[in-house]
Formats: C-alpha cells, structure tokens, sequence
C-alpha cells in the first residue's frame, strides 16, 4: 500500500509538469497563430486539439487513480466523445467556422471539467449535461446571424425584453450572498442576467446603428442606465459593472468622443460610492479586499484562502488532490481560478488567463474586419463584456479588486453562464462567418484574378 501510495505521488508530481508543458503549448500556438497563412493555421489549430486531448487525458487518469471509481472514466469518455463531435460537426456545418475559436471553447471546457471532477464529481456530471445541451441549442446561431437581415432592426424588443426580466428579478428573485440573482423554475435556476447581457449588446448597437446624434445618444444611455440601475437595485453589483463597463466603450466606438466617456466614468465612481454607501454587502466585500486578515474568521475569510491557494500552489502547482481547494467557500463559481493555481499552478492559471485574451483579440480583429457597423458594434461590445468578466474573476480572486461574484466563462460551474457564453461565442462565429463570405464573394467578382492579370502582362 505504501509503494502503491508513493508511485501515484510520483506520477502525480511528473504528471504536473506535463500538463503546464501541454497547456503551455497549446497557449503559445494560440498567438502564433496570428502569424501565419491559412494552411498554417489549420495545422496549428490541428496540433492544438493534440495538446488539449494530452492535457485532458492526463489529469483524468490522476483523477481515475485517484478515486478508482468507474465513473471517472465514463464522464472522460463521454466529454472526448462530445468534444470530437462538437469540433467536427461545427466544421462540417460552417465551411468558414473560425477554428481558433473552436479550439479555446474547447480548451476552456476541458480545464473546467477537470477541476469540477475533481471538486464535485456530481456538479461535473450536470456541469456536462448542460454543456452538451447548450451545445446543441446553440449551433443554430450562427445561421441566424448570417440570415437574418431584421436584428439589425429591432432595437427595442432587445431593449424592453431586457428591463423585464431583470425587472422581475429585482421582484421576485432568489438572494445568493445578499444579491438577488436568479428565478427558480420546475426546480430549474436561471440567472436571466446572463442572457441580458447579449440583449443589451444587441440593443446598444442597433440604436446607435441607426444614429449616433445628440438625441439617440441621450435615449440609449437612459435606456441603458435603466438596465443598470435595476441590477443595483438587485445588489447584482458585478453585473452592473459588467453593462457599464460595455455601454462606455460602445458609446466610445459609435460616437468617437472620449469627453463622453469621461463623464460617464466620473458618473460611474459617484454610482459606486452611493452603492458603498447604501449596501452593506458592498462595504464587506470592500473591507475584505482592504484587509482581509483584520477579520480571517468572517468576512475575510474567503479572499484568505484562495490567497493561501494561489500561494501555496506557487508556479507550478501541487498536483490534482494534493492540494485544498474546498476550504475556500464557493470554489466551483466565483473562485475556481484559485483550486485551478492552487493544484495546476500559477503558470498554468497564467496561459488559461492568455487563452481567454487570445479569445478577446480574436473577438476584436472580426470587429475590426467589419463594414457594418451594426455588426462592428455588436462583436467589440460583446468583446468588452466577455473581457470585463474575466478581469473581474481574476481580480477578485487574486485581492486586485474587490469580489464581485462574477464566474469565469466556460470554466466555472453554472448553467446560465455556461449557456450565455455559448450564445456569445456563436454570435461572434456567425460575424466570422458573414467576414469570409464576403470576402470570397468580392474574390469571385474579380474579373479576371489579380494574378491571371500579372501573367497576361508578363506574356
């Protein structure tokens, strides 16, 4: 028994250093793609899956040795199953899917099924389900973003949609940590502020789609500043940080004017303040981040141990089950970013952390490559949200900022995050897709080729 324990601890001692050499990789292609032409693109994208499918199979095997339960390599052979299917069904439907994208959802996926295994393996298992689920639901989006030519026009079925349900929320909703969050349905919790987040996106840029003057920019920030002061109202301070934070660069990219933005930021710091005042959860969360060792027992309790995480795991982490991730309250949400730098490392939390910027610079090259500016507006509002959410996990969890409750896409346990994600995501391979149709289109009606031209003229 002493062998058999001093050979797992060995291989679980080798087998970290191997996943961080895996991940790191995967990483590294991740921006050496940018540099390349399209066929070296679709071998580093290949070579990528390889590095992900290595990581994924070996933290499953210390997770199998770990436990010696069956069901461990049940839910591994079900996630490859679903993780092939999902790469190559998107590329058979969608000729000019971006598989870039493809490949971080992928990764994203992977590493927070790992750590849900080995956290809850019964929250892995639903964490699953809904993944595959959402899958599902959601591969039609991009059909709808490249076909359907009325989103551009409807501005306030986006706009009102939205208030509702935050409005019923802020009614009627369940309290989780002093915020109410979510509506419980059958059994079933929903956070509908999740699915607002791409209705407000949406709503921004088709009223700024149809004009950017002095009159529109006025009822689209009141429409706006109504989504925001509803979630105060429901103490969901993160999510309405996250729809402020988007609404100032939006207006930013539509107007052009950063005396705008100045104001509104100044207003956003005076909101803040009148939050601090009026929330007493507010002011915890504040004290924690100041100092959380004055109350170690209380309110700073939770910000102490995912520090004693992060420290603990140093660079390259203490291995799958050597480390205690559960001490920290809320770890498969809000903190899993530290179980993740407390057994993987801190230089693996690093590349997961590069992966999610790769995503963000991808989001805002298609932005960048669009003509319309409905569409431009829609994939760098999206772009925002998506990195505002991310930097407000990380920095939570690390004592930058203040916790705002916020979880890491793809990676943390939930179904509405996990659902709205895959929504994003796929509105911005529908924008993707509309780019390389267009250019194709434009290639075809060159008449002749550029370089049939350079031979009739070198003849």
């Amino acid at each position: 028994m002493i062998v058999e324990e001093n050979l797992l601890k060995m291989y679980v001692d080798g087998s970290r250093y191997l996943m961080l050499f895996f991940m790191g990789m995967y990483t590294y292609l991740n921006f050496r793609y940018f540099g390349v032409d399209e066929e070296g693109k679709r071998r580093i994208c290949g070579r990528q899956l390889r590095y992900m499918f290595l990581l994924h199979l070996l933290a499953y095997s210390i997770l199998l040795l770990h436990t010696r339960d069956v069901k461990i390599a049940m839910l591994y052979g079900a996630e490859v199953v679903f993780f092939v299917c999902y790469i190559f069904l998107y590329r058979i439907l969608y000729r000019h899917v971006s598989r870039i994208l493809v490949n971080n959802m992928c990764m994203l996926l992977c590493v927070g099924f790992i750590i849900l295994t080995r956290l809850d393996f019964d929250r892995a298992v639903r964490q699953f389900i809904i993944v595959a689920a959402a899958a599902l639901v959601t591969w039609i989006i991009p059909v709808i973003i490249d076909k359907a030519l009325f989103l551009e026009r409807i501005p306030w079925v986006y706009g009102i949609t939205g208030i509702l349900l935050l409005a019923v929320v802020c009614a009627a909703g369940n309290t989780s940590f002093g915020a109410q969050l979510s509506l419980t349905i059958h059994g079933v919790s929903i956070q509908p502020s999740e699915f607002v987040k791409i209705l407000f996106v949406f709503f921004i840029a088709t009223m700024f789609n149809q004009s950017s003057d002095k009159k529109q920019v006025v009822i689209t920030t009141a429409a706006a500043a109504v989504h925001v002061l509803i979630l105060v109202l429901s103490r969901d301070l993160g999510s309405a940080l996250i729809f402020f934070v988007t609404y100032l660069f939006m207006l930013y990219v539509a107007t052009s004017d950063w005396k705008l933005c100045g104001l509104g930021a100044v207003c956003g710091c005076g909101a803040a303040m009148v939050a601090y005042k009026l929330f007493a959860h507010v002011r915890q969360r504040v004290f924690a981040w100041r100092d959380p060792w004055a109350d170690i027992d209380n309110t700073g309790y939770q910000i102490t141990q995912s520090l004693f995480a992060i420290g603990t795991g140093s660079w390259f982490g203490l291995g799958l089950y050597e480390g205690m991730p559960k001490k920290i309250p809320v770890v498969e949400k809000d903190f899993v970013f530290a179980a993740i730098s407390e057994e993987m490392g801190a230089l693996f939390a690093l590349c997961l952390l590069l992966i999610c910027l790769g995503c963000f610079l991808q989001f805002v090259m298609i932005a960048g490559q669009m003509l319309a500016p409905f569409y431009k507006l829609t994939a760098f509002g999206l772009s925002v949200m998506y990195i505002t959410q991310v930097f407000l996990t990380v920095g939570g969890v690390t004592k930058f900022i203040p916790s705002t409750g916020v979880t890491l896409p793809l990676v943390s346990y939930g179904g509405s995050s996990i659902l709205s994600t895959f929504i994003l995501f796929g509105v911005i391979q529908g924008l993707y897709i509309v780019i390389r149709k267009e250019e194709e289109a434009a290639w075809e009606e060159m008449d002749p080729p550029p370089f049939e031209e350079d031979c009739h003229e070198s003849i």
